[in-house]
């Protein structure tokens, strides 16, 4: 049975079966920063678990449902099939391959790294002539590719966002990013004593525009009405920023 076979398989056994499933494959850190100017990226796994694993790791550009078989993103991860024994770590080289359409130069680019574990097939007398379930399990985390020579600091990026009320039934904020970095945000507390609205979540893309709900709230928030919002920064650690509703 080959690898898509297998996570198909446990794809649709999870369907029917309530019991969690934990990654022993982790990933350090939440998201990869792949500075164009130093070429290549490294991402460090550790096996936490007491048996080996097989691990495939690929890029996509925004589908969940990508495979290794069908992702076409300019990234070359190396290696991209191992096997990973118990405790034991292991470093993915991550390199830019610049394809027949070269990737904007002015502004960040998102995707996306995937990393799959495969469970060994149990061994042992105990298993011998009887079924067991086993689950691949496929961690995600955004890897944004950060292009030489960007004017301004993405950590400061978020101090440049802008907000206004949306319009439209609801409480919503329009919020405009003028940097060329993506900026994730991960709540909002508005009026000085407001209490953070942590479904207020979103990542809005360079020069562009996000509508972000407030579900805390009945009514859209008026102009000037001061607001303090929660990022993610690059370390994947939450940073604090101030704002103000505009007109």
């Amino acid at each position: 049975m080959n690898i898509l076979t297998r996570v198909l398989a446990a794809a649709a056994a999870m369907l029917c079966v309530a019991a969690p499933a934990a990654a022993s494959i982790v990933i350090t850190g939440t998201r990869v920063i792949f500075n164009a100017a130093q070429g290549e990226a490294t991402v460090r796994l550790t096996n936490e678990n007491d048996r080996p694993a097989l691990v495939e790791a690929w890029i996509d550009d925004g589908n969940i449902g990508s495979t290794p078989d069908t992702v076409h993103t300019p990234f070359l991860i190396t290696p991209p099939l191992f096997r990973m024994d118990a405790h034991k770590d292991q470093s993915l080289r991550i390199l830019y391959v610049q394809g027949a359409k070269p990737l904007p130069t002015d502004r960040e680019s998102v995707f996306w790294l995937n990393v799959l574990e495969i469970p060994p097939k149990p061994t042992g007398p105990e298993y011998a002539g009887k079924n067991y379930l086993q689950f691949a399990i496929r961690s995600r985390i955004k890897l944004f590719y950060r292009p030489a020579k960007l004017p301004g600091n993405a950590l400061k990026a978020p101090d440049q966002l802008s907000f206004k009320a949306a319009a439209g039934p609801g409480a919503a904020l329009e919020v405009h990013n003028p940097t060329p970095y993506y900026i994730t945000i991960v709540g909002v507390a508005v009026g000085a004593d407001g209490k953070t609205d942590g479904s207020a979540d979103g990542m809005v893309a360079p020069f562009d525009d996000l509508k972000l709900p407030l579900k805390s709230l009945a009514h859209a928030p008026a102009v000037g009405t001061p607001i303090i919002f929660t990022t993610l920064n690059d370390f994947g650690a939450t940073d604090s920023h101030k704002g103000v509703i505009a007109q």
